[in-house]
């Protein structure tokens, strides 16, 4: 009973200790030094500088992207559609030739890569508006909107191509396809790395999207 008691009545003078507001050397109290209110007009015009610098800095940064994203969807769509390699099957001159427009998948390829190549080229000059013209909001939606578009084609191109040549590499012998880079070696080995630009492209429109979003915000 007595530790109780002297437990209970401990509680109670740490309760009303710690209600009171606590008070420094100087006497004032810590709950009348905290600032309440708005900001100081000098604070204010701090964090909307900072704001500007960091809009400006991912417009410029976002512009370097588009460049690097239209070089890789060129460099992927005029490679592919350049590829072609002939080979003799038999001593007896029997050539067989293989090119990209021999398959509807790298004929997607090319296509989806041009069209978000040629899409890249037209958004730079919007791009470059960003970056003066920092409080632009629905351009910046507007662009956002079709990256997403862009960044499905170009996956979706990547991936089937990429679908054909693991099948030219391997073949199935499920369905009895063959794998035919076994004669056409240089053709499979330009569009097999045709597809890390492709990949990489894509890569960087998931960046350009997600610093777009990012001065979205901040507009």
């Amino acid at each position: 009973m007595c530790i109780s008691f002297t437990l209970i009545y401990l509680a109670i003078s740490f309760s009303k200790n710690y209600s009171k507001p606590w008070r420094s050397k100087e006497g004032k109290s810590f709950s009348n030094r905290m600032k309440t209110g708005p900001l100081e007009p000098g604070e204010a015009s701090n964090e909307a500088t900072s704001a500007k610098l960091m809009i400006s800095g991912v417009a410029i940064l976002e512009f370097i992207l588009r460049i690097l994203a239209a070089a890789g969807t060129l460099g992927s769509a005029m490679a592919t559609g350049t590829t072609e390699e002939t080979v003799s099957l038999f001593p007896q001159s029997i050539l067989l030739n293989a090119e990209y427009s021999d398959l509807p998948m790298f004929t997607f390829f090319v296509i989806a890569n041009s069209v978000a190549c040629a899409y890249l080229v037209l958004s730079l000059p919007l791009s470059f508006y960003h970056i003066i013209r920092r409080a632009a909001k629905n351009s910046r939606i507007i662009l956002v909107m079709f990256d997403t578009a862009m960044l499905a084609l170009v996956t979706s191109g990547a991936s089937t191509a990429e679908a054909i040549v693991y099948l030219a590499h391997n073949g199935n012998a499920n369905a009895n396809w063959f794998a035919i880079c076994q004669q056409f070696n240089s053709f499979c080995e330009r569009t097999s790395g045709q597809l890390i630009g492709s990949f990489a492209a894509a890569f960087v429109l998931i960046l350009i999207i997600i610093s777009s979003a990012n001065a979205i915000s901040q507009c």
